[in-house]
């Protein structure tokens, strides 16, 4: 399962990153160029709040798999 993220609007070209089981994150690629700090920093919320987003994704796809 992933996330798109983008700095300012939502683009076409998004950053991708990857949650894993145990809800660490993955940086997949940096499209959108988001400087690495604010990256980081959104890599953290993301790993913070892993088991809710886990839960839409499966609450929208009805199915999760995992990169790793």
């Amino acid at each position: 399962m992933h996330v798109h993220v983008a700095q300012g609007n939502p683009s076409a070209n998004s950053t991708k990153i990857w949650i894993t089981k145990a809800g660490k994150c993955y940086l997949c690629n940096n499209n959108s160029k988001i400087p690495n700090k604010t990256l980081a920093n959104i890599m953290r919320i993301i790993e913070a709040r892993s088991r809710e987003v886990i839960q839409k994704w499966y609450d929208f796809f009805g199915e999760i798999s995992y990169y790793c």
